[in-house]
């Protein structure tokens, strides 16, 4: 399994987001609060940031250490700004390789994608779910690993145009079908907004003053499930997200469910 968080709002240096946090995903590697699988994420981590400009394409640094062992790590965090982030730490899948190149998040074109979870004969995937990817997709699988292998299927639908929570909703429905035990928490940004599912681990959000960090756990102390405008929310199980700095609309994974069950307006 691993931890993993998306922010999109005012440009905040990556310290902010990662290490300052008293309960951070700096700190999640070690010592998550909430992780229902695994117990330290040491496989590796990786930081994906928007930078300012016309230019939408991500800017990307990840490492085969764990977080706490890279010491350029702070000078980075605290120069590095961004208003939109996504970054995870990796505890990997048995099975899987263990370079950086199978660290979150992945990258195509303006798109970043992380997996916490687990897909179990992962290699066999496209062929149990009947599902034909272009040759030049599995060739180009960018690691060995499930969720490289998640990847390919989610952005072989966002190309032909879906819409990233239908995607994401698409190929969990279709992997949960034939892989029942596996865990789909898929996690997915082109800076502008985040989609997000809940299958298998803990998974929630806070939104507020025209901000949004969606997260495997919250990374304080402060109250949960509350009226408070900027309190941390659970997304429920087996559900997918769709957040921006404005709202937060979350829709069961079922297959004949498609009202949302819940929004919430995060202006303040």
């Amino acid at each position: 399994m691993c931890r993993h968080l998306a922010y999109l709002g005012p440009e905040v240096s990556l310290a902010e987001l990662l290490t300052a946090p008293a309960h951070g995903l700096f700190r999640q590697s070690w010592e998550p609060r909430r992780q229902q699988y695994g117990t330290v994420n040491a496989d590796g981590y990786g930081i994906g940031w928007y930078p300012p400009g016309p230019d939408r394409t991500p800017a990307r640094y990840r490492r085969s250490v764990p977080i706490w062992a890279d010491p350029d790590l702070p000078d980075l965090a605290r120069t590095l700004r961004s208003g939109a982030v996504l970054a995870a730490v990796r505890d990997a899948t048995p099975g899987t390789a263990l370079d950086a190149s199978a660290n979150a998040p992945f990258r195509t074109g303006r798109w970043l994608f992380s997996h916490n979870g687990a897909v179990q004969d992962w290699r066999r995937l496209p062929e149990d779910t009947g599902t034909l990817l272009p040759s030049a997709a599995l060739l180009g699988l960018e690691a060995a690993s499930d969720s490289a292998l998640l990847w390919v299927l989610v952005h072989e639908r966002l190309a032909a145009g879906e819409p990233p929570d239908a995607a994401l909703a698409a190929v969990v429905r279709m992997a949960a079908a034939v892989r029942p035990q596996a865990r789909l928490n898929l996690l997915l940004t082109d800076g502008q907004a985040i989609a997000a599912t809940r299958w298998g681990d803990s998974l929630w959000y806070r939104a507020g003053a025209g901000r949004v960090v969606v997260a495997s756990e919250p990374d304080d102390d402060s109250p949960v499930e509350t009226d408070d405008a900027d309190a941390w929310h659970e997304v429920p199980q087996r559900c997918a997200l769709l957040a921006t700095p404005a709202s937060v609309r979350t829709i069961p994974l079922s297959p004949v469910a498609h009202r949302p069950v819940e929004e919430r307006t995060a202006f303040r």
